[in-house]
């Protein structure tokens, strides 16, 4: 059964970050949505393999990945991705620093937190592997947006040339 303290989490952290998109603007949601996307689809398989192999542990009695790790994908990953995007993409030191700033704090400040709020605690991982297997998706987000705004440069590009002939 899931407590009521676990429920309200999971509504906090899926609703908290996608409100602040309404502040992204709808160019910069436009743009950046493909990248957040990706990554939470890719985060959801990462979730699958973590939680087969036990990494973590929630405290609720019943274990079940929708209840559990699931509002950790769907809820700040996108947003979070978006505005890390939106406020580095184009400099790239800039955003592995902020992603290591973001990363660390929910690796080492967060899990505390949700450890004394007795929501999830690290199962079979210290917090450096975890801060790892959080932050290597960093690279992935951008490599992600630096594709898909090089496809969408080149189709524009291609629509420039068949509008001049």
């Amino acid at each position: 059964m899931i407590s009521k303290r676990h429920k309200l989490f999971n509504l906090f952290i899926i609703l908290g970050p996608w409100s602040t998109l309404l502040f992204i603007g709808r160019r910069s949601f436009k743009r950046y949505s493909f990248a957040g996307i990706f990554i939470v689809i890719f985060e959801i398989f990462n979730h699958l393999y973590g939680h087969k192999k036990k990494w973590w542990k929630f405290y609720d009695l019943r274990k079940s990945f929708v209840r559990d790790e699931l509002p950790f994908s769907v809820g700040p990953y996108m947003p979070l991705s978006m505005w890390l995007l939106k406020f580095s993409y184009g400099n790239f030191k800039k955003f592995l620093l902020l992603n290591v700033i973001a990363d660390g704090v929910f690796a080492f400040v967060g899990m505390d937190i949700f450890k004394k709020m007795k929501i999830i605690r690290l199962n079979r991982l210290n917090r450096l592997q975890f801060f790892l297997y959080i932050h290597y998706k960093a690279y992935l987000l951008y490599g992600a947006q630096y594709l898909y705004e090089r496809i969408t440069r080149r189709q524009g590009e291609g629509k420039l040339l068949l509008e001049e002939t």
